[in-house]
């Protein structure tokens, strides 16, 4: 019997025991799970700017957590060692996933958070891979962390269906959405679409602090009309929120680009600037 997965617009149909494009998500017993669940692979206490959040209680710190998989194959990933890694392996005697990654569940997580509160520490950042197509434990987590006075931050590409987008938005205190670039040709190449994304950066607008990260990639999305477009939809929203441009480095399968020239983000930013009050340059 095969079960949809309702997370994000791939819709992934799964028989029983196969796992998602994601790699994170799986039909167990005709359920969908999330197979990472507590499972993490990074995490660190970094300044709240290495999100990037430049105007969400700058200054101070915040403790990050991964995890592994995600629902884009973008060739320029920084992070695909953990972001392109699948589940582990199903051992059908115990009923269990065993990992090597080492296991932090919701409750753990928030006592880690809160004892880093005189380091600085003002909540938890769900970040490094996609964290959404873990959205249970997000969710519990974030809960939790209500609970406990924490803020909650996540790190996305956006790319989710919009009912539990929102849900998860209710109790979300700031998010950094990445638009990889402004046209549904571009997001083809990633596996996404464009409108979905711009949708849910309307959605976050209306409930949390909302920065949108958009990084340059020499011959792909490096328009001054892009931008131009890029700019005047986060207008239309808000003013306000924060654009952070950041320079492409060769990374993973795009080996072969060169760097984005400083110059082209300074023209860029001065672009955005002309429709947004705060622009930033990342990787610059």
């Amino acid at each position: 019997m095969k079960v949809k997965c309702e997370i994000c617009p791939i819709g992934c149909n799964l028989s029983e025991n196969q796992t998602g494009v994601c790699r994170a998500r799986a039909n167990v017993d005709n359920e969908i799970i999330s197979l990472n669940y507590g499972r993490v692979s990074s995490i660190m206490l970094d300044p709240i700017s290495k999100k990037p959040l430049a105007r969400f209680h700058p200054g101070s710190y915040i403790l990050s957590v991964g995890s592994y998989g995600c629902n884009l194959h973008c060739p320029f990933c920084q992070n695909y060692q953990i972001a392109l890694e699948g589940e582990d392996l199903w051992v059908e005697q115990t009923g269990k996933y065993f990992s090597t990654y080492e296991t932090i569940m919701p409750k753990e997580l928030v006592k880690l958070a809160v004892a880093a509160r005189d380091r600085g520490n003002i909540g938890i950042a769900f970040t490094y891979n996609e964290p959404l197509v873990g959205y249970e434990y997000v969710y519990d987590t974030s809960l939790l962390a209500k609970e406990a006075g924490l803020k909650t931050v996540i790190v996305t590409n956006g790319y989710f269906n919009h009912e539990p987008f929102e849900e998860i938005m209710k109790i979300t205190d700031a998010i950094n959405i990445d638009i990889k670039g402004f046209t549904e040709e571009f997001y083809k190449k990633v596996g996404g679409d464009l409108q979905t994304v711009l949708n849910n950066v309307k959605i976050a607008s209306k409930y949390c602090h909302v920065e949108i990260t958009n990084l340059i990639i020499p011959g792909e999305n490096d328009s001054e009309e892009e931008m131009e477009q890029l700019s005047r939809f986060l207008k239309e929203i808000n003013p306000e929120i924060p654009l952070h441009i950041s320079r492409f480095f060769p990374n993973y399968k795009m080996l072969d680009k060169n760097p984005t020239e400083r110059d082209v983000i300074d023209r860029l930013s001065e672009r955005a600037s002309k429709n947004l009050k705060y622009v930033y340059k990342g990787n610059y």
